[in-house]
């Protein structure tokens, strides 16, 4: 009689730990959209009761626990692309969460609020432009009163969503750019001091009269920095906004939604904007995950998509464009358990 007592006690205790564990999810990834994360994860857990643990090591770093399968989903800015599904062992699928602003932030005496139009900005990051009263800075800035100061460039150390979104831009307004350096989420730059995620760029920036480098637009608002107009391709200069950034998501997204928005001709576009994204394995039963499990994530990431966009204003993130939410809906009910959808 004992025994079985003990027995049942064991059935009953691992009965309430796999209940626990269903109850908790772990990613890893994107700095960029990590205090919009932050609120909707602390929110949703206040909601359901669901612990949701997410660490901000870049996007790199979200892709390669995703591919070790060491977390439940894995946070991006630069969408996989083809070559990187490839080593996947399954299919991922992205849905996209909301769309930020990658801004163009400096220390400068007095913190004028410039312009910088896209060949200066990528003869900064070349090298090329040393000195903060170079006379091209000046010409779009005849109000501000430009120290003669050493320009230094700071940009990522680590492999960086934000890097991508940057350099996916700098590629497609520099042909010298795309052929000399590329876009990627980790580059060999010409020049500058590398820093660890948004906040790291940030804080070097602060840290480091006549600074520059880029950040997510919520990193340089929260720090109290100053962050450039900057001309599209229409010719226009526009300051990063929630409505400038939409205006630059105003496209016809592939139906995975993996897809770059920079560089917008939307004529009040902000041109270095660009989608975030969660990625997951399409079929759930993995690792021996179960489906009490799987079911969990995919609650988590609709209410994300659905009623979790109302946190993103605040943050000063653009909500999902309605196209997006509708192909993020039918991304996750193509998700399985045992090759059977997991939600209806």
């Amino acid at each position: 009689m004992k025994k079985i007592l003990i027995l049942a006690m064991c059935i009953m205790i691992m009965g309430f730990s796999s209940q626990s564990l269903a109850k908790e999810l772990l990613g890893a990834g994107a700095t960029f959209p990590y205090p919009y994360y932050s609120k909707l994860f602390d929110s949703y857990k206040n909601k359901t009761g669901v612990k949701i643990n997410y660490q901000a090591i870049g996007s790199g770093g979200g892709i390669r626990q995703l591919l070790k399968k060491t977390v439940d989903f894995g946070g991006t800015d630069a969408y996989m692309k083809d070559k990187d599904l490839q080593k996947a062992e399954g299919p991922i699928v992205h849905i996209p969460t909301c769309l930020g602003a990658v801004v163009m932030t400096y220390n400068l005496p007095g913190n004028p609020t410039l312009k910088l139009s896209s060949d200066i900005i990528v003869d900064i990051f070349f090298g090329k432009i040393n000195k903060w009263n170079d006379k091209r800075i000046a010409a779009i800035n005849p109000k501000a009163q430009l120290p003669d100061m050493n320009i230094v460039v700071v940009h990522r150390s680590d492999g960086s969503g934000t890097t991508f979104i940057f350099s996916d831009y700098l590629s497609k307004v520099s042909t010298q750019w795309k052929e000399k350096v590329g876009a990627g989420k980790s580059l060999n730059w010409p020049c500058g001091l590398g820093a660890k995620g948004n906040p790291g760029v940030a804080g070097l920036i602060k840290q480091v009269p006549g600074s520059v480098g880029y950040v997510e637009l919520i990193y340089a608002m929260s720090n109290k920095m100053p962050y450039a107009d900057i001309n599209n391709r229409a010719g226009v200069f526009v300051t990063p906004s929630i409505e400038s950034v939409s205006l630059a998501a105003n496209i016809d997204l592939p139906d995975d939604t993996r897809v770059t928005i920079t560089d917008t001709d939307a004529k009040a576009g902000y041109p270095i904007s660009g989608f975030t994204w969660l990625i997951l394995y399409k079929e759930q039963n993995y690792n021996g995950r179960t489906r009490a499990k799987a079911e969990t994530l995919l609650n988590m990431l609709w209410w994300v998509i659905h009623e979790g966009q109302e946190l993103a204003v605040p943050l000063h993130y653009a909500p999902l464009p309605k196209e997006a939410v509708a192909k993020a809906e039918i991304i996750l009910k193509s998700v399985t358990y045992n090759g059977k959808p997991i939600l209806k």
